[in-house]
C-alpha cells in the first residue's frame, strides 16, 4: 500500500495493464490511505469507498486510467447517487441524479472515484475552510492553507491519497492549490472540456474543469480522455494537432518566454515567491529558451473592478440555481458570511452593468492576447506568497472586506488567465526555508496547451520534481 501511494496515476494503470494489480488493490490502497490520513487532514469530506469497491471489481471501461482511484471535488462535476454539497449548507445533502458529461468520462476512461473532496462554500476562496466541514489541512504543515478552491484535491494528491483529482477554476482555484501544495496543476482553455449538462456559460466562460496531479504525463492522460465539446456548448477550445500525452514526450523546441515578478496594483511579492520564478527563468535559459524580462500590458489592473462585477453575478446565478434544485430560500443562515455579502452584490447588478463588466474584460483580453504574439509563454508567481496559516482570512464574518482584502493580495496573478481563456499551469518548483512548496505560474496561448505540456515535461525531467513524502505521511 505504501508503495502505491508513491506511483503516479499512469503507473497505477500500467499495473493494471499488465495484470501485476487489480484495480480493487489500489482502490483498497488508497481507502487505507484516506482512513490513515484524513483525519488529520480533512481533506476527503465524503467518503464513497462502498460504490468504489464495486466498480473495482465489476467491469470497468478499459480506458487509458482503468483501476485508478481518483477523488471529485466537491463542486460542479455530479455523479449519479452520490451527495454534493459545494461545501455548503444551503444544499443540505442533495444526492446528485446524473453524471456530468466529465464525470461520464472520467468514468469511461476507468477511474474509480472513491470520495469528494472539500472545496470552500461555492468555491469562491482562495483556501479550503468551509464552515460546514472545516478547515483541510496542508500536508506539509497542518496548520496552514490548502490554498483554494481546489484545496481538498490538492492534499489528498500531496500526502499520496490518490495519484490525481479533480478540480476546478474560476480565477486560480487548480492553481493556487497545487503552488500551496506542491503539485501540478493545469488549467485548460476556455472550452476544452466541456460543463454540459447543467452549466454552458458559466459566468462569462471564467470557469473551467481539469485535475491536479503527481505527474505531467497523468494531466496530459487525463485531459486526452475529457476534452472535446458537446453539442450546443457556447465555447470550443481549438482541437489539439495530437493527444497531449504524445507532448509529454515531444522536445519544445526553442521557446520565446517572458517572466516578471511585479504583481498588479503594487502588491508585495514574497522573496521566495519572486526567486522561484527568477530561477526557473534561469533553468529555461539554460535549456535553450529565449527568455526575456517583460510585464504584462499595462492596463491589466482595469480587470479588478469588471471581474468582481462578473464573479459576483455568477455566484449569485449559482447560488439561485442550486436553491431551486434543493427547494430552499437562501439566507444569511444557510450560507457564510462573505457568500451571503457576494451573493447579496450580485444580485444588485444590472444587466447593462454586466454586459459593460463583461466588455471591459474582452478589451483586456484581446490586449493580453497580442502581447502572447511576440511570446510562446509567461512565467510568474502563482501566489504572491506561500501557503498562509490556516485562519488567516477571517471567515467569522466579523469583517468581510479584511477577507476580501487577503484574497485580493495572495493570489493577483491567476484570474488573468480565467479571463482571457488561455491554459496556465501551477509548476511546482522550489521550496521555502520553513519547507512549504512554491509554484510558478506559466501561461501560453489560447488553445496551446501543447506547448505547455512539452516545456513543463522538459522541466519535470531536468529537475526531478518527485516530491518528498509530506511530513503527515510519516
Amino acid at each position: 500500500m505504501d508503495d502505491f501511494s508513491r506511483l503516479d496515476a499512469c503507473a497505477m494503470a500500467q499495473l493494471v495493464r499488465s495484470g501485476e494489480v487489480q484495480p480493487i488493490e489500489l482502490v483498497e490502497a488508497a481507502i487505507a490511505s484516506i482512513e490513515r490520513l484524513n483525519p488529520a487532514l480533512n481533506a476527503v469530506v465524503t467518503p464513497m469507498f462502498e460504490s468504489a469497491r464495486a466498480e473495482a471489481v465489476g467491469e470497468l471501461p478499459d480506458g487509458p486510467l482503468r483501476g485508478v482511484p481518483f477523488l471529485l471535488k466537491d463542486a460542479v462535476a455530479e455523479k449519479r447517487g452520490s451527495r454534493l454539497t459545494f461545501g455548503s449548507s444551503l444544499l443540505g445533502d442533495y444526492v446528485s441524479e446524473r453524471d456530468s458529461v466529465l464525470v461520464s468520462r472520467l468514468r469511461r476512461a476507468g477511474l474509480v472515484v472513491v470520495g469528494k473532496a472539500s472545496t470552500p462554500e461555492f468555491g469562491i476562496m482562495g483556501t479550503t475552510e468551509p464552515a460546514r466541514f472545516g478547515p483541510a489541512r496542508n500536508p506539509w504543515d497542518l496548520e496552514r492553507s490548502v490554498g483554494g478552491s481546489s484545496g481538498g484535491s490538492a492534499a489528498a494528491v500531496a500526502a499520496g491519497l490518490v495519484p490525481i483529482a479533480h478540480g476546478t477554476d474560476s480565477g486560480g482555484s487548480i492553481r493556487i492549490p497545487a503552488a500551496w501544495c506542491g503539485t501540478f496543476g493545469l488549467k485548460p482553455t476556455r472550452g476544452r472540456n466541456s460543463l454540459a449538462p447543467g452549466l454552458g456559460d458559466a459566468a462569462s466562460g471564467l470557469l473551467c474543469e481539469h485535475g491536479l496531479s503527481r505527474s505531467v504525463r497523468d494531466s496530459a492522460t487525463l485531459l486526452d480522455a475529457t476534452a472535446g465539446p458537446v453539442a450546443g456548448d457556447p465555447y470550443f477550445a481549438p482541437p489539439p494537432a495530437r493527444p497531449f500525452v504524445d507532448e509529454v514526450s515531444a522536445a519544445p523546441g526553442r521557446l520565446r518566454l517572458s517572466w516578471s515578478v511585479a504583481a498588479p496594483f503594487g502588491l508585495a511579492v514574497d522573496d521566495d515567491c519572486a526567486r522561484a520564478v527568477r530561477k526557473l527563468a534561469e533553468l529555461c535559459e539554460e535549456l535553450g529558451h529565449d527568455v526575456t524580462e517583460a510585464r504584462l500590458p499595462e492596463g491589466i489592473e482595469l480587470l479588478e473592478g469588471p471581474l468582481a462585477v462578473v464573479s459576483s453575478v455568477g455566484l449569485a446565478w449559482e447560488i439561485r440555481r442550486w436553491a431551486r434544485v434543493v427547494g430552499r430560500e437562501p439566507s444569511e443562515a444557510s450560507l457564510e458570511p462573505l457568500s451571503w455579502f457576494l451573493y447579496e452584490s450580485g444580485l444588485g447588478w444590472a444587466g447593462r452593468e454586466y454586459l459593460e463588466a463583461v466588455e471591459a474584460l474582452q478589451r483586456i483580453s484581446r490586449s493580453v492576447a497580442g502581447f502572447f504574439e511576440s511570446f510562446d509563454a509567461h512565467l510568474s508567481p502563482v501566489c504572491s506568497t506561500p501557503s498562509l496559516p490556516i485562519g488567516s482570512w477571517a471567515l467569522d464574518g466579523a469583517d468581510v472586506e479584511a477577507t476580501i482584502a487577503v484574497e485580493r493580495k495572495t493570489s493577483p496573478f491567476t484570474a488573468l488567465y480565467n479571463v482571457t481563456g488561455q491554459p496556465a499551469m501551477s509548476v511546482p518548483f522550489g521550496w521555502t526555508n520553513g519547507g512549504l512548496p512554491v509554484g510558478v505560474q506559466i501561461a501560453g496561448r489560447f488553445g496551446d496547451e501543447a506547448t505547455l505540456l512539452r516545456l513543463a515535461a522538459q522541466l519535470e525531467e531536468a529537475t526531478g520534481w518527485r516530491m518528498p513524502r509530506p511530513p503527515v505521511v510519516g
